[in-house]
């Protein structure tokens, strides 16, 4: 990792800029596979599946027999953590429903507002190297609770055309049968206008590499909602010497192991820890199963020297991390300052591995800064805010001719009659 000691404010969008490509290739691409799906449904999913992902399928849904057999593959140990995982995230996002709003903002008008969900939605589920079975809790569950009507899943089939089990048992606990052997930008594209098999719905939801990340965004541009812009994975630590090195360093290696584009940053304000964790950096890294990513994720990445709290906070604010790591001895002062971060964790005992399984909060975050304007998944992002109004003959008498005046100033005049209308009626009962 480099080392950098007190970067001037005048440096820190150079130092702090994300691993990522250029997207003008990728959007062509993007286009060029939208428009094929768009004309050629299920047919061209078949040719891009057979390209990208070295396999001929007979038939783009899981059939129940492999929900079965998955069932059988996934072992005890296994379903038991995937089990408590979802009772977690249940209650979390169980607790963040709200109830209808209402005030009568003059008298005899009431106003409120209710909730409704959003009746299909699609999710991603990444497969590759690290086929996500945990998304699968991140968003199914959310999804269910708010009441969406179908749920459509999309993730990548391997080599011999078959779902990895976790993910195939997962969605089964969470109630979705309809699951679909597609993967990239054509999964996308296949949620987004709908083919012959896979039903178009109105927001999509879950991670992926830079081309479903991009595929999203253009997905939008066609009237499809998505979550957010989630690309690359990302983990800042902030940590003083109440840290321990070993465990600031599995934290940021458990990021770097996502992908080679992933990035971790420590800050700190001790230039001991700093040595220390890249001395534990080494010696774990070299045990890692996927040490190789890790190694190439790192090169990404930084250990940043800053005299101070006040400093360190205003770099990470700056950086609007995906996740971010506290272990701090004033760790109040990051919980009151922060606010751009997509999840935070506190203290050492809290590993961010945490919140991408089993504590309960989603894990399903904005990267690439985009921390500073969107929130991580959450009940509401499955659902949609609608308004309601009831005005009584008291109530239009009341706010009548504030209604006309401000149409008349905007020269409305269809406007301000909607309402003289009404008026003159009540001054004819009179």
């Amino acid at each position: 990792m480099k080392k950098i000691f007190n970067p001037k404010k005048q440096d820190w969008p150079f130092i702090l800029q994300r691993p990522t490509q250029t997207v003008e290739d990728i959007e062509r691409t993007v286009m060029q596979i939208f428009n094929e799906v768009q004309a050629g449904g299920d047919k061209v999913l078949h040719k891009y599946t057979k390209q990208f992902d070295r396999v001929e399928l007979t038939d783009l849904l899981a059939s129940p027999d492999e929900f079965i057999e998955a069932e059988t593959l996934v072992s005890e140990q296994l379903k038991v953590a995937i089990q408590t995982a979802k009772s977690n995230i249940e209650k979390f996002h169980e607790s963040q429903k709200t109830s209808k709003i209402e005030i009568e903002t003059t008298a005899g008008v009431i106003c409120w507002q209710e909730k409704r969900a959003i009746q299909k939605v699609g999710l991603y589920i990444p497969g590759g190297t690290a086929p996500l079975f945990s998304t699968i809790l991140m968003l199914a569950i959310p999804a269910n609770i708010a009441g969406c009507s179908e749920l459509i899943l999309c993730t990548p089939p391997d080599k011999s055309g078959k779902i990895n089990p976790a993910i195939l048992y997962t969605a089964k606990l969470c109630g979705i049968t309809k699951l679909f052997k597609v993967g990239g930008i054509q999964a996308i594209g296949a949620m987004a206008f709908g083919t012959e098999s896979i039903p178009q719905v109105y927001k999509i939801f879950g991670p992926g590499n830079q081309f479903v990340t991009v595929a999203k965004q253009i997905a939008t541009k066609f009237g499809v909602a998505i979550d957010m812009p989630a690309g690359p994975s990302e983990l800042l630590v902030v940590a003083d010497d109440s840290a321990n090195a070993g465990f600031v360093a599995s934290d940021l290696l458990s990021q770097a192991e996502h992908g080679t584009d992933s990035q971790v940053i420590l800050v700190s304000t001790s230039k001991s820890l700093m040595d220390k964790v890249e001395e534990e950096l080494q010696k774990q890294i070299i045990e890692l199963p996927r040490a190789a990513i890790a190694k190439k994720a790192i090169e990404n990445s930084k250990l940043i020297f800053v005299e101070n709290d006040k400093i360190a906070i205003e770099l990470i604010n700056e950086y609007g991390p995906e996740h971010f790591i506290v272990c701090c001895e004033d760790e109040e002062y990051y919980i009151r300052n922060v606010v751009n971060a997509g999840s935070v964790f506190l203290g050492n005992y809290t590993p961010e591995s945490a919140g991408d399984y089993a504590s309960g909060t989603n894990h399903t975050l904005p990267t690439n800064g985009y921390a500073k304007q969107y929130s991580g998944v959450n009940l509401d992002s499955f659902m949609k805010s609608i308004s309601f109004q009831r005005i009584s003959e008291t109530g239009i008498w009341n706010i009548g001719n504030t209604i006309e005046v401000m149409a008349e100033a905007e020269g409305l005049q269809a406007h301000k009659n909607a309402v003289s209308l009404r008026l003159q009626s009540l001054k004819n009962k009179q």
